[in-house]
Formats: C-alpha cells, sequence, structure tokens
C-alpha cells in the first residue's frame, strides 16, 4: 500500500514523456524552470481549503526511478530515442521544492507546491503530484465542513466501502483526519498512518442471532468497554432500544458501564429524541446516541436545528467521496525559466481570466493581526522581496482592485518550506495526529465569517506591486504578439 512498496513513476500522462523527450533532444532539457501547483476554486463555495497529501508527494519524489520493464516499456512505443531512454536509465531527481505545510488553511491563486529543477524533472512530476495534493485536500476540506457542522460533536470517517478505489479509501481517510475527523472505519489507515480505527456492528451481527436481544447480549459480553448497539435492525423504538436498555441494565449489574447505541435509518431526529428519553427513564443518560446513514454538513446542521438529540457522527459515502463537489481543480503551471542564471518570469495568458496565471518565481506570505491574532490576508511575492511590518501595508482584491483596504499592526509570515534541495528531501513530516493538531490551531487564526458555508466572506490573496508590475507588463507584452 505504501509507495515504497511499489514503483509509481509511470503514474503520469503520456505527454509528460512526450515534452520530456522532446526537451531532450531540443536541448532544453536541463533548462531550469519554475512550476507553481495552485487551485483556482474552493469546493462548495467554500471559504477556504485545507493543504494535504504532501507527505505521500514527498514519499513518490523520493522513490522517482525508471525500471527496466518501464524502459522496454517506453522502447516499445517506438517514438522515444535511444539517447532520452540511457537518460531515463540514469534518472535521479535533483530539484528543489517548497510547499505550504499539511493542515494549513489555503485559497485560490497562490502555490501551494513549488516546483525548480530541470525541464525535463520539474515537469514529469506534475500528474503524481497534483494526485496527492487533489485528492487529499479536498478530503480534509469537506471533512472540516462536517465536523464543523457537527458543533464539537465527534465525527467519524466510515465511507471505505464507498471510496474511489483503495487508495481513495486509505489516503481519504488520512486527509479525513486531518480535516479534523475523529478517526475512520478504515483499519489500514490505522494501521500504516496512525488514524484511529473506530467500529462496532453491522446489522448482519443481529440477523446472524435468533433474536436481536441475544445480538446485544453476546456483542456486550465480547466487548464490555465501550458497548456501543446498532438498534435500527428491525425497529428502533419498539426493539433495538427496549433491548438495548435490557442489556445495559444486565451489564451494570455486573459492574460495566455501557457507551453508546447507533441510528442508522428513519427518522433520525425523532428516533433521537424518543431513544435519549427512553435511555434517561431508565437511569442511562450518559448513554451517548451515535447517528449515520448518508450525512453530510447540511443534514448534520438540519438535525441539530430541529433539536436531534446526538452526541456523533458516522459520515461515509458523501465525505469519502467529496459527493457535493468531487474535484478540487488544482494545475501545475509553468511561472518561471533561468536563462545565464536570471529568473525570466513566464505567463499563461487566456480569454478566461480565470486561467491567466501569475508568473515568476513566488512566496507566500499570510498576513495576522497583531491584536487579535487573526489571518487578514495572503500576499504573493517575487521570492526575495521582503514585507515591512513597521509600515501600513495595502492589500485589494485582485479580482476588483477597488476594493482596497489599508493593513496597519500586523505580522507578516512565509507559508511556504522547503521540502526538497537538489533532489535531497530535507524535511521531516509530522505524524497525521500532529497535521491534524496543527490544522485546528490554524483554523483559529481564521475569522467566523470565513467558515460558513453560505456566501462566505472573501478572503483576500494580493499580489505584492513589483509582482503585480510583472504580470501586468508580460500581459502587455501578450496582447500584442
Amino acid at each position: 500500500m505504501e509507495n515504497s512498496e511499489r514503483n509509481l513513476t509511470m503514474l503520469t500522462d503520456f505527454y509528460e514523456l512526450t515534452m520530456a523527450n522532446g526537451y531532450f533532444e531540443n536541448g532544453m532539457g536541463d533548462t531550469i524552470s519554475y512550476f507553481d501547483l495552485f487551485f483556482r476554486c474552493i469546493p462548495d463555495n467554500g471559504g477556504f481549503a485545507i493543504m494535504a497529501g504532501l507527505e505521500q508527494a514527498i514519499d513518490y519524489l523520493n522513490g522517482l526511478h525508471f525500471s527496466e520493464s518501464d524502459i522496454e516499456y517506453l522502447r516499445g512505443k517506438g517514438i522515444f530515442s535511444e539517447k532520452f531512454l540511457d537518460y531515463l536509465c540514469n534518472f535521479k531527481f535533483s530539484c528543489d521544492v517548497w510547499a505550504i505545510p499539511e493542515g494549513t488553511p489555503i485559497f485560490p491563486y497562490e502555490p501551494v507546491v513549488t516546483v525548480r529543477g530541470p525541464a525535463i524533472q520539474a515537469q514529469f512530476v506534475e500528474t503524481m503530484l497534483l494526485i496527492c495534493i487533489n485528492h487529499q485536500s479536498l478530503i480534509a476540506t469537506k471533512a472540516n465542513r462536517i465536523v464543523r457542522a457537527a458543533e464539537g460533536r465527534p465525527v467519524m470517517e466510515f465511507g471505505s466501502r464507498r471510496a474511489q478505489g483503495f487508495d481513495g479509501a486509505v489516503y481519504g481517510a488520512r486527509a479525513a483526519y486531518i480535516g479534523g475527523c475523529c478517526g475512520t472505519a478504515c483499519t489500514i489507515s490505522d494501521k500504516i498512518m496512525g488514524t484511529p480505527a473506530l467500529g462496532t456492528m453491522a446489522h448482519s451481527w443481529i440477523q446472524m442471532f435468533d433474536s436481536e436481544l441475544e445480538a446485544f447480549r453476546a456483542y456486550a459480553r465480547c466487548y464490555p468497554k465501550g458497548t456501543t448497539l446498532l438498534v435500527d435492525t428491525y425497529n428502533v423504538l419498539k426493539s433495538g432500544v427496549p433491548n438495548a436498555i435490557t442489556v445495559f441494565k444486565e451489564m451494570r449489574a455486573r459492574g460495566e458501564e455501557p457507551a453508546g447505541i447507533r441510528i442508522d435509518s428513519g427518522d433520525i431526529t425523532y428516533l433521537s429524541k424518543r431513544a435519549r428519553q427512553m435511555l434517561d427513564d431508565e437511569g442511562f443518560p450518559n448513554v451517548k446516541i451515535v447517528a449515520s446513514n448518508s450525512l453530510d454538513e447540511y443534514i448534520i446542521r438540519d438535525l441539530l436545528l430541529q433539536g436531534a438529540k446526538l452526541d456523533s457522527f458516522g459520515v461515509g459515502e458523501r465525505l469519502i467521496t467529496s459527493k457535493s463537489e468531487p474535484v478540487f481543480g488544482g494545475v501545475y503551471k509553468l511561472a518561471a525559466i533561468e536563462r545565464d542564471g536570471e529568473i525570466i518570469p513566464k505567463i499563461k495568458v487566456s480569454e478566461n481570466v480565470a486561467k491567466i496565471t501569475n508568473p515568476d518565481f513566488k512566496e507566500v506570505w499570510r498576513l495576522y493581526d497583531c491584536s487579535s491574532g487573526k489571518a487578514i490576508a495572503d500576499v504573493l511575492t517575487c521570492a526575495g522581496e521582503e514585507i515591512d511590518e513597521s509600515k501600513p501595508y495595502e492589500i485589494f482584491d485582485p479580482e476588483h482592485t477597488y476594493k482596497r483596504k489599508m493593513v496597519t499592526n500586523f505580522h507578516a509570515e512565509k507559508l511556504m518550506t522547503r521540502i526538497f534541495d537538489n533532489g535531497e528531501c530535507v524535511y521531516k513530516s509530522p505524524t497525521a495526529s500532529e497535521i491534524r493538531n496543527f490544522c485546528a490551531e490554524q483554523l483559529e487564526t481564521l475569522w467566523d465569517e470565513l467558515k460558513r458555508f453560505e456566501y462566505p466572506h472573501k478572503y483576500y490573496v494580493d499580489l505584492s506591486p513589483k509582482l503585480w508590475k510583472k504580470k501586468n507588463e508580460l500581459l502587455e507584452k501578450a496582447m500584442k504578439l
């Protein structure tokens, strides 16, 4: 399951190889190039996204190599030169890579990964970097929306069986945990990445026994600590909850305390209210009620608004597939090349304004209000620029330049950190638990207005005057072509 156990080098778009061969044949293979990975739209029209998937991208870059079978496959295509294939036989990744750490809130059009290195290499890694960052950032972002809807109640990721393939299940569980879920049903994700595995029983457990009551008794005998019983196999209020109460009383007589019940179907608001009353009346006010069954942030929000008596949630298909918007939309674009030691900015121009890129080798800064500690805006600068915290800084919305704001009493921090130095990894990935905690801390720096599900406040991602000037000059030049 880990990248070290399989060679993913050939998991690439075929045009990466045709371009690589073309660069090689035209003497451009060693041209130093800068590529940015960024995204254009926040899923579900949200106020922010969450960076995730970097660890798996690092694993991929560390393992880059072409096997003998890869070379034979390419030779069989009949379009690649032997000199190029010899180059691939001795391939060694030698790029510099910078990235925004996992768990950080991120915004459209700012680089979250920058790769600098020989054109063949920097271009070639596009597909896999996008797979890693797009997928996990999407699921982490969706998970956090669902966790926020739960208003402090634990959310468990239950979607393995509905994931888009086994990697989708494993890495989706990791991303969901980073986004705030308390654990996952995916056992192997716990084994290899430390995302806590959780779960009790399915309806089939109850059906295997002659009666629901005996099924509950058998389970309670096996797992007296943390006993949670699934009460909707037959009838929640007529048999499920009454039988659970019977078993809970038997457990208490043995000196054991039950944990909860789970409702997986029906009108969860109505059933949870009735179940809560029944449990309380029988002396079990501390027994928790868990809800599952095709939940998402909007359903959870409505359940709580309706007064549902729920203590935690299990969320499956709509989380692990981000069903409401299953594409993150990250892209990987050339930003600059080097010629005789000079950085030459490059821009992609389009009639679709959203597809015009930000040129040059850049750095990403986040400005924080010194009084509140809240994030004010992000600023993209040319590499090497500094932001003077002692002076007021004017920011504006690049889409609507008339919207301007003067920022004072602020602190500026660079968001990107070096991951690879000349092909050598210089970054130690945190554990999933550490990333999850870091994400929670970072989210506290965002204003609540950014966290609205509908019409969130727009967060500014500004360009420094120097970068803005370079972009305009390139646009003017392109218009004359």
